[in-house]
């Protein structure tokens, strides 16, 4: 017998009034492993409420680092007395982000030893390129019982680096190994992403001397000595395209507030194509539709191009649309598993590999659901909220990686969404 928990949601209603979007998970998770390379105290504010966030000072406490929390978005770090070769394979293998503490340590000590990553299902997703970049930078690496070694014995030299594809996460962890290298690194056909940009703020307000990032070159110039600092997470731009497209699907009208909206530009252009209305505002955003929902094809890019994180929510907003929509999916491998849900609630989509085919319909049903993956799950939950009837969405611990307090914010929209605790026994499931 195993206690779950699952979403019970009550759907048809519109989301109405306002919301404030937390820090950037994609940020914070590569934040929070890079005070490592800063020899005292970092304070970190806008921290998401989510359990990656969680699983990232839970590793650094098992190496010996002081967390202290501030209140309920900052945190205290002191990496002072952190001992490198206690990292905690177990919560390692728990989220994709793991692999950021191979770069950090790297930088600081020269060497790492990290559990292979955990995380969502979306395909191979190799890390090749990460170790490319360490090994141009003067490190040998190894893969030896679920382990990846690092060792750089004459520490990391300058390198002139070019990725295979734009990959975020072997761009941020090449950048945390080379802020500490002898000499300038350079980095070429980057990631652009926010989150990117946000990482390299954050090294250069702790000292080091990264240029570029946000554009496809990134220059390092190392340097030997880094500090604490006070630091600020970005907004979230997925949860924020999460609430902006739940307020177009449902016909509703959400002011989003600590947004940026140029991060947001790609999912309010094709929000606007497919028939909603979008008001910008300094640092908010709002989001209405009175109209048809209307087809769109949409192909998924790195940044500035439409994210992959976004790609299973627009697909449930043109499963309802007037005509037929077409999504590709240029950036992961099994990110249309959600399909086989949403045709639970009797949504008409054909999948052939990396291409799905949208038939809008005008409505869709509430159903027992799952969620497959993080994204793909807020996905679902959006379907229920605009299904009419009762849902049930299992699998919430994949939402719970990547959206705080998600309950209480649909409820404060005028959802009706309850968290529920249950009891697996085989195949029989039993409200506790």
């Amino acid at each position: 017998m195993l206690g779950l928990e699952k979403f019970v949601i009550n759907g048809g209603r519109p989301l109405v009034g306002e919301v404030t979007i937390g820090g950037a998970k994609n940020a914070a998770v590569a934040i929070l492993p890079a005070t490592v390379l800063a020899q005292g105290v970092c304070v970190i504010e806008n921290l998401p409420s989510i359990s990656d966030v969680n699983v990232s000072l839970r590793i650094l406490a098992g190496m010996g680092v002081q967390i202290s929390m501030v209140d309920k978005t900052t945190v205290r770090i002191d990496t002072t007395h952190l001992q490198p070769d206690a990292v905690p394979d177990d919560l390692c293998r728990q989220m994709r982000a793991s692999y950021y503490f191979l770069g950090a340590l790297l930088g600081r000590f020269g060497q790492a030893g990290v559990a292979m990553p955990g995380g969502c299902n979306l395909g191979p997703r190799p890390i090749d390129q990460h170790l490319k970049a360490f090994r141009e930078m003067g490190a040998e690496s190894g893969v030896e019982n679920g382990r990846i070694s690092l060792r750089a014995e004459n520490g990391l030299q300058e390198a002139h680096i070019f990725f295979d594809m734009a990959s975020v996460g072997a761009t941020i962890n090449a950048m945390l190994a080379a802020v500490r290298a002898q000499g300038t690194v350079i980095l070429e056909n980057v990631a652009k992403e926010p989150h990117v940009v946000d990482v390299a703020n954050f090294l250069n307000t702790c000292g080091a001397d990264v240029r570029g990032a946000g554009t496809d070159v990134i220059k390092i110039r190392g340097t030997q000595l880094m500090h604490g600092c006070e630091y600020s997470v970005i907004p979230d731009q997925i949860e924020a395209g999460t609430y902006m497209v739940g307020a177009a699907l449902t016909g509703g009208n959400v002011l989003l507030r600590n947004v940026i909206p140029k991060h947001l530009e790609p999912i309010s252009d094709k929000l606007e194509a497919a028939g909603a209305s979008v008001e910008v505002l300094e640092d908010a955003i709002r989001v209405w539709r009175t109209g048809d929902i209307l087809p769109v094809n949409i192909k998924t890019a790195p940044y500035p191009g439409y994210p992959t994180d976004m790609q299973a929510l627009m697909g449930v907003l043109l499963s309802r649309a007037k005509g037929t929509s077409i999504i590709t999916e240029s950036v992961w491998e099994s990110r249309f598993r959600y399909v086989d849900e949403l045709a639970r609630m009797g949504a008409n989509v054909q999948v052939n590999g990396k291409v799905a085919v949208f038939e809008g319909v005008a409505e869709l049903q509430a159903a027992p659901v799952r969620a497959p993956d993080l994204r793909a799950g807020a996905a679902i939950v959006m379907a229920a909220l605009a299904a009419n009837g009762v849902s049930e969405v299992d699998g919430i611990e994949y939402i719970d990686r990547g959206y705080e307090n998600i309950v209480e914010k649909l409820t404060g929209l005028g959802a009706d969404i309850r968290r529920v605790e249950f009891v697996q026994n085989n195949t029989v499931d039993q409200v506790v």
